[in-house]
């Protein structure tokens, strides 16, 4: 099991305070507000110092229900993306899960804590390199793949959940392909300023189910078989 963030965090330049563990239940309360139900998630993120992901110029804002950037133009999605996500991809303990955009590494770790088998593919080799960094210093153990997220990762596909954390102009024919029949995969689709996100299950080798939730923004996904 990873060791406890305290333990971990003793040295580190940031550490999690008093403060910031009150910040982090408070927004917990916001998000079950919000409709986020699973208390599984909760604890997760509850648990996750958010802080260590971003910037220090907003470390005071770490807690606020807001996306911020991170480096190499991208950013770190907003509590309640992550928490309805990772909600509606229904984690079991052992689940091997695909997240498309590694990113700051925070929906990973957050899915890690929930204890699936995860592979994480980032295209931005300044992005992979510190999120690769950061998931190691966590005391997790995950698979950290360096490419095109659009096309997915074939080499240890089928996935029993599959997560996208960019948005897609359409639905990439890889990412269903690579999923097990009866698996769940969440994704963003719509053009550059807007997105819907999607839910769906695959229910045989040739089909799937579709539902179309919430507006959300997301930096896009960018590869293959997207932008």
């Amino acid at each position: 099991m990873p060791l406890s963030i305290a333990s971990l965090f003793c040295k580190a330049i940031m550490e999690d305070t008093y403060k910031d563990r009150g910040a982090r239940k408070r927004l917990i309360q916001e998000l079950r507000t919000k409709g986020i139900v699973d208390e599984k998630v909760l604890t997760a993120m509850l648990k996750i110092p958010r802080h260590f992901f971003i910037q220090s110029e907003f470390r005071s804002h770490a807690y606020q229900d807001k996306a911020f950037k991170i480096d190499a133009g991208q950013t770190i999605s907003q509590p309640y993306t992550v928490a309805y996500q990772t909600q509606l991809l229904q984690i079991e303990p052992g689940d091997k899960v695909l997240e498309v955009g590694t990113g700051s590494a925070y929906q990973s770790i957050i899915l890690l804590e929930l204890g699936v088998n995860l592979f994480t593919i980032e295209r931005q080799e300044e992005l992979f390199k510190k999120a690769h960094a950061r998931i190691s210093k966590f005391g997790y153990k995950a698979t950290c793949i360096l490419g095109d997220g659009s096309k997915g990762y074939i080499e240890a596909a089928p996935y029993d959940k599959i997560i996208v954390t960019a948005g897609a102009p359409v639905l990439p024919d890889s990412l269903i392909n690579q999923l097990k029949v009866g698996g769940i995969l969440i994704i963003p689709i719509g053009d550059s300023k807007i997105q819907k996100m999607h839910s769906i299950v695959k229910t045989s080798a040739t089909t799937f189910e579709e539902i179309t939730l919430e507006n959300f923004k997301f930096v896009p996904l960018i590869g293959e078989q997207a932008w």
